[in-house]
């Protein structure tokens, strides 16, 4: 919810409607973040790679993260989730966590 100047309020339909599904690989850090992200780029599959690698217990899921809205999630995270292609594996993200690559598998604005 959002406050106007003159004390009323409204709905901002970026905070109030928007939703993402993705899944994540943590890793200690970028240069093994970026070293799977190339492997994945080249074809590997990114749920094993995230079952394999990922320090998170996500990983046991493939990376899944369910769904979630804006705010749900570190600020770094977050703003990659909302604002990058969806379907494409991006990072090296740093957040307090460790690296992460990040694949935002559906979004709805």
């Amino acid at each position: 919810m959002i406050f106007a100047p003159h004390g009323k309020h409204f709905h901002n339909k970026e905070y109030t409607m928007a939703r993402a599904t993705a899944r994540h690989i943590l890793v200690a850090s970028k240069e093994v973040c970026e070293d799977l992200k190339k492997q994945i780029e080249a074809g590997a599959d990114f749920a094993a790679v995230a079952r394999e690698h990922s320090l998170c217990p996500s990983g046991n899921q493939g990376g899944g993260l369910g769904e979630f809205g804006p705010g749900q999630m570190v600020k770094e995270f977050d703003q990659a989730v909302f604002t990058g292609e969806v379907g494409k594996v991006l990072g090296p993200i740093q957040t307090q966590f460790g690296y992460h690559l990040l694949e935002v598998t559906s979004r709805t604005e």
